[in-house]
């Protein structure tokens, strides 16, 4: 049997680590509450079954990750805990390294994807005071029991982008590695569209402003004097789609960046059953109850008003859009400037107007809007569209602008028009060669140790049979 290191071998398993953490981390919380169920804990016998440098690898990191794959469905291979093993041993270099070359991980970027992630589940299990209940820990508690798998996480990402992040590709490379791709294995894309737009949202009158304010004040008046609950007037009055069926409830975080600034300033200023005065938010107007808080976190009722739009408002937005297309075509402004200074569509503001996709700036027919693919019919490469009217996903109508930068027909993958993609993943292909190099270097210099029921997986015997042949003759 050829003994030699295969550090290729090691690194094709390592290229999906950071997606393999992630799940992890969910079986993790998936394998707590599923604990939190049984009236009986899982007891495994545990042991060491891997080490690199000072981090080890327990043999309940593998089996409760399968057990884990297992319930959720997924097809488990004969030969998973050799390959995790491996992929965990290599993560733990990573996390070697990282914390010897001293790279900044701090605790509020920790703190910041343990809140994300509490987040996610809250929300999956209806709710905090539910999440607690179900896995028999609160949330504090969890939180701690997966700080280190998430520092060290952030540890292994921040290393890995160490050592790649100097990597360049040429067009010569390009080319090279474009040429090895045999021709029957070429990608094959449909129609794909590069498209700008220039939005604006028709602005409602002041007296349907006040109109809404109103409507809020006396919605606060009923409920202050207790004819009816903020809950029930949530429910018959609100045009928040989102909470309207559950009594406008959300629970929010005070870190969070998702939320209007104005609208969580406002809530985390109350007190418990306090109801607000009449605040606005760049979705309308509001009155917040907030019912608990605990810190950064709140539970909260809100009832949104959005002052109705005329047909007069709709025009006098058109007249400032048909005014910012006539600068467009006369040039004496850019698309790029048009968009700063005038566009107020969040998703694209910030991307010089283009609608990304799954494939970042390239979008496909399917991932637009049906209002868009309609209009597009109508447009040439270039040319700036009329004053479109739309409707944005929270149903809100809107005005744009739309430019089709570039357009390709379904075609099979060639150099010309899909270089970028094809320079992507030949500058990921360089990135996994310099990881290769790194772990032909580093690899040796660490005290590697296997169980012996596992030193005879072939993939563990590929990567890491030499530096376990020195490390016993060492011994």
């Amino acid at each position: 049997m050829n003994h030699e290191p295969n550090f290729r071998i090691l690194l094709e398993n390592i290229k999906p680590i950071l997606g393999m953490r992630r799940l992890f981390l969910f079986s993790l919380f998936c394998t707590l509450a599923l604990l939190g169920q049984s009236q009986t804990p899982r007891v495994l016998a545990d042991k060491i079954i891997g080490i690199v440098g000072d981090k080890i690898v327990l043999r309940s990191d593998i089996v409760n990750y399968i057990d884990d794959m297992k319930r959720q469905g997924a097809e488990v291979p004969a030969d998973a805990e050799c390959f995790l093993l491996q992929k965990m041993m290599a993560e733990k270099a990573l996390i070697l390294q990282a914390e010897k070359d001293s790279l900044p991980v701090s605790e509020e970027e920790v703190d910041a994807e343990l809140d994300q992630r509490i987040r996610y589940f809250i929300m999956q299990y209806g709710g905090k005071e539910a999440f607690e209940q179900m896995i028999g820990r609160t949330v504090y508690q969890v939180k701690e029991d997966f700080r280190k798998s998430i520092r060290d996480g952030r540890l292994s990402n921040a290393m890995r982008r160490s050592i790649v992040e100097n990597v360049r590709i040429t067009p010569t490379e390009v080319k090279q590695y474009f040429d090895r791709i045999p021709k029957d294995s070429l990608r094959f894309y449909e129609t794909e569209l590069v498209i700008g737009q220039i939005v604006m949202y028709p602005k409602a009158g002041r007296e349907l402003e006040k109109f809404a304010q109103d409507e809020l004040a006396d919605y606060k008046r009923q409920i202050e004097t207790g004819q009816k609950s903020f809950e029930t007037m949530a429910k018959l009055y609100s045009e928040d789609p989102g909470s309207k069926q559950n009594g406008g409830r959300y629970e929010i975080n005070k870190n969070e960046k998702q939320w209007d600034p104005d609208f969580k300033n406002a809530a985390f200023r109350l007190k418990d059953g306090q109801v607000s005065s009449v605040i606005k938010s760049k979705f309308g107007y509001h009155i917040i109850q907030m019912v608990s808080r605990n810190g950064d976190d709140a539970v909260i009722r809100h009832i949104l008003r959005i002052p109705q739009i005329t047909e007069e408002d709709v025009d006098l937005t058109r007249t400032k859009l048909d005014s910012i297309r006539s600068k467009l075509i006369a040039g004496t402004t850019s698309f790029g400037e048009a968009v700063e200074k005038y566009s107020e569509d969040e998703s694209s503001k910030f991307t010089a107007g283009l609608i990304m996709g799954q494939a970042g700036s390239y979008v496909t027919i399917d991932e637009l809007d049906k209002d868009l693919v309609r209009d597009l019919n109508k447009l040439k490469i270039g040319e700036y569209s009329p004053v479109l009217l739309f409707k944005d996903e929270r149903e809100k109508a809107g005005l744009r602008i739309v430019n089709i930068r570039s357009k390709t027909e379904p075609h099979r993958e060639n150099i010309r028009d899909d270089y970028n993609k094809i320079a992507q993943r030949a500058l990921e292909e360089k990135k996994e060669k310099a990881l290769t190099r790194w772990f032909e270097t580093k690899l040796p210099t660490y005290y590697i140790m296997v169980d012996k029921d596992y030193q005879g997986c072939e993939s563990i015997q590929k990567a890491f049979a030499k530096i376990l042949a020195a490390s016993e003759a060492q011994q």
